[in-house]
């Protein structure tokens, strides 16, 4: 049976748009057999996270907090998912224009509630945009999808 890699990413940007999309490619690499679906968090239902083996959350930092619409993301899903995903493999991508670690503190505290599985540290993407993130992003999905097929995660 095929597992699933969901992608939740805020992309309200052409660059993060391109983040969303590394990450996808990175996680359908070629000698990887899992089934990678890539969402927007408004568009990310309980069900898709129930149906889930692993996530990977992308957001942007806003004043030192993820976005907005991950937050509710987080709102709507938490409780539907709370018992089903303990365990869950899970990593996360941050765009930040300055530091990232509110935004990376606050999701360890969602995760934790969650009893998610973090298989790495926080992946920020920190200060002016550099093509580099797309390559570190796309690594770390790969990571991930590899993983979760191998049983690792």
């Amino acid at each position: 049976m095929t597992k699933t890699l969901l992608i939740v990413a805020h992309a309200p940007s052409p660059n993060t748009q391109k983040l969303a999309q590394a990450a996808f490619d990175g996680a359908n690499h070629a000698d990887i057999d899992i089934t990678v679906i890539l969402k927007s968090p408004q568009d990310t239902q309980p069900e898709d996270v129930l149906a889930a083996d692993a996530l990977l959350l992308g957001t942007t930092e806003n004043l030192a907090y993820m976005a907005g619409l991950s937050k509710d993301f987080f709102d709507r899903c938490y409780y539907p998912v709370l018992e089903e995903k303990q365990g869950m493999p899970f990593a996360v991508y941050i765009r930040a224009g300055h530091d990232g670690t509110g935004t990376k503190l606050a999701l360890k505290t969602i995760t934790t509630g969650l009893r998610w599985s973090w298989i790495q540290e926080a992946l920020i993407l920190q200060g002016d945009w550099q093509d580099s993130f797309a390559e570190q992003l796309e690594e770390l999905a790969m990571t991930l999808a590899a993983g979760v097929e191998a049983g690792i995660y």
